[in-house]
């Protein structure tokens, strides 16, 4: 069931991560507050697209809402993702960090999120935390000794982290369904 009512959703998230990457470059949002604006706008889109879309589904398969796993999955990637709201708002409107650093603190508690919501999923979703954990790090490593002299917009990697993956697991996840029902 979960990667029946997954797939359509990383598809729309992973959409829209695209257009809000293109959105941001072709309108050069590269200041603090317009980076952080365009993405907690994008976050806030998302989460309530995706809602839509399970509500949509429970409602088409005559299924429970808010289902006690729902529920479970929910309360595993609330303090996560509330979290790095606040940060990004923060860091957005008091200016307390510039769009790269404020793109690695979002893939860090994204991947603790999505990692948390593994535990009451199938393996792939902890693998898929993991990847944003494990590229933060690593991209983080290699760029904050060149932070003044890499002009690379956080655009891009927004776009690629919050979009190009998530469309690529959308794929993968219809790709790989076993059958309707598949668990």
């Amino acid at each position: 069931m979960y990667r029946r009512a997954l797939a359509p959703i990383m598809l729309f998230a992973g959409t829209l991560g695209v257009v809000a990457a293109i959105i941001g470059l072709c309108c050069h949002l590269e200041s603090w507050q317009g980076f952080g604006a365009l993405w907690l706008g994008t976050a806030v889109i998302a989460v309530v697209g995706a809602l839509l879309i399970v509500r949509r589904q429970a409602v088409k398969e005559s299924e429970v809402f808010w289902s006690p796993p729902t529920k479970r999955v929910g309360q595993a990637i609330l303090p996560p993702l509330f979290a790095g709201m606040v940060l990004g708002s923060v860091f957005t409107f008091i200016r307390l960090a510039n769009p790269m650093v404020l793109t690695f603190l979002w893939l860090f508690f994204y991947g603790c999120a999505l990692h948390a919501a593994g535990f009451f999923m199938q393996r792939g979703m902890k693998v898929f935390g993991w990847i944003y954990i494990g590229s933060a790090s690593v991209i983080l490593c290699i760029l904050a000794p060149f932070e003044y002299t890499v002009a690379v917009s956080a655009h891009w990697f927004m776009g690629f982290f919050f979009g190009v993956l998530h469309l690529a697991y959308g794929v993968y996840l219809y790709l790989t369904e076993k059958e309707k029902n598949a668990a």
